[in-house]
């Protein structure tokens, strides 16, 4: 039997022929080398007790000392819970709201309300947390806009928002809806837009009503794109959000606002313990990395989602 002769393109005729595209590519290349994946050389330091001024050659090792102490510190354990906590909280919100607005959004009928709705609810998502934490630490201050109004309507004294480790994490989980629901909004209402009109005419033509079309057909419609947003934000659970967290939280509500990467911070850059935060944040990206490889797992069998 005589086998077919497969096309020879070597990998030299591959660049001779789209030696554009890999110049265009090749300064992204280098920017991923360099900032990427080589300081993740550092990550020896996790393994010692790290001086600076010795330097990883003349540092002494310590094996899995700094890893040990992750558990024995209450305050690790406490940053690993509330990174958790806020985490899964943000994404189960993050999930539900937007495929809920989605669908009221989908249902006005007015082209023009419908965009300025849209743009509204998706400008927040342009904002830096830098921007957005000052405007709370204004608005949600002692003095501030929200407690001006409570105490003159209800006569409420002052609540601090940011200073109370009770009202911490729904401050941070409402502030974070709020700013990134618009985003999800529109990944689903894309969704609705491509599911096929004739599934609504057969509906209405069967006497659905608008709620049982939306229970009926979008949803179900809408289902493997909730399914790839949700498994793929398995790989997140321990991103609480640094960027918000940073520039909120204060030593009045680490208790229930210190996530891991702040944690991070402060203990390798503000204390110098540079050889336990490496470990901390290494233990982070260790269990990121096999729920990310889980959660894609997922989505292939449920949703049938393909990276390539």
């Amino acid at each position: 039997m005589i086998k077919p002769r497969r096309a020879k393109n070597s990998w030299k005729k591959e660049i001779k022929q789209n030696w554009p595209l890999y110049v265009l590519c090749l300064p992204a290349l280098i920017f991923v080398i360099i900032f990427a994946y080589g300081p993740m050389g550092g990550l020896v330091i996790a393994f010692q007790n790290y001086k600076p001024w010795l330097g990883i050659s003349h540092s002494s090792w310590i094996g899995l000392d700094n890893f040990q102490r992750i558990f024995q510190y209450e305050e690790s354990k406490q940053a690993i819970i509330n990174s958790l906590t806020i985490a899964v909280i943000k994404i189960i919100v993050g999930i539900i709201v937007p495929i809920f607005m989605a669908i009221l959004l989908n249902e006005i009928r007015n082209l023009g309300l419908k965009k300025s709705i849209q743009t509204l609810v998706y400008l927040p998502h342009f904002l830096s947390w830098v921007t957005i934490a000052g405007i709370m630490i204004d608005v949600l201050g002692l003095d501030g806009g929200i407690n001006a109004f409570l105490h003159n309507a209800f006569g409420i004294k002052p609540i601090y928002f940011l200073g109370d480790p009770a009202l911490f994490r729904p401050t941070v989980i409402i502030s974070d809806l709020w700013k990134n629901f618009g985003f999800g909004m529109i990944v689903y209402l894309a969704t609705i837009a491509g599911i096929d009109p004739s599934y609504y005419e057969a509906a209405e033509i069967d006497g659905a009503t608008r709620l049982q079309q939306t229970r009926y057909v979008t949803l179900p419609s809408m289902m493997p794109m909730i399914i790839v947003i949700a498994t793929l934000s398995l790989g997140n659970i321990l991103d609480a959000g640094f960027d918000q967290i940073f520039n909120l939280y204060n030593p009045l509500v680490y208790s229930t606002g210190d996530i891991i990467d702040t944690y991070v911070y402060r203990s390798s850059l503000l204390s110098g313990q540079y050889g336990f935060g490496t470990a901390v944040g290494m233990f982070k990206s260790g269990i990121s990395l096999i729920l990310i490889v889980i959660s894609y797992r997922l989505a292939y069998k449920f949703a049938d989602y393909k990276i390539f």
